[in-house]
């Protein structure tokens, strides 16, 4: 059971990392609440597509991997709770990661884009809407 949460674990940080090189403004506190508040990012995955997670201004987050056939790995769907610490937008989802907190700093990019790096090193892009 442990083999197959760490390849679980393994296979979602190589597929959501992707490597970036446009730096942003770095969002903290209230910028950061409200620039995903109520909204949906879309983190890029390395093999092609995108991963939605969804985050409602109830301090719900819920992650939807059904069309990325990731299903087969992991539990496809699961709704979480999101806050802002400080310079970090934090989740933390029932099963995902073992339950455990993860916190994430994030760059505005653009209107609709940021890079994000995970608080293990682990980091991307993704689009912002809603």
């Amino acid at each position: 059971m442990r083999n197959r949460i760490a390849a679980i674990v393994g296979i979602l940080g190589i597929t959501l990392t992707s490597n970036y090189v446009n730096a942003g403004e770095q969002l903290s506190g209230a910028e950061l609440k409200n620039f995903v508040s109520g909204k949906r990012v879309y983190l890029k995955i390395r093999l092609g597509g995108e991963f939605p997670l969804e985050y409602r201004s109830n301090g719900q987050v819920t992650g939807d991997g059904t069309k990325t056939g990731l299903g087969k790995y992991f539990a496809p769907k699961e709704t979480g709770k999101w806050f802002v610490d400080g310079e970090k937008l934090c989740q933390q989802f029932p099963t995902w990661y073992k339950g455990r907190v993860s916190c994430f700093t994030i760059e505005k990019t653009g209107q609709t884009t940021l890079n994000w790096t995970r608080d293990d090193g682990y980091s991307g892009t993704a689009r912002i809407s809603g």
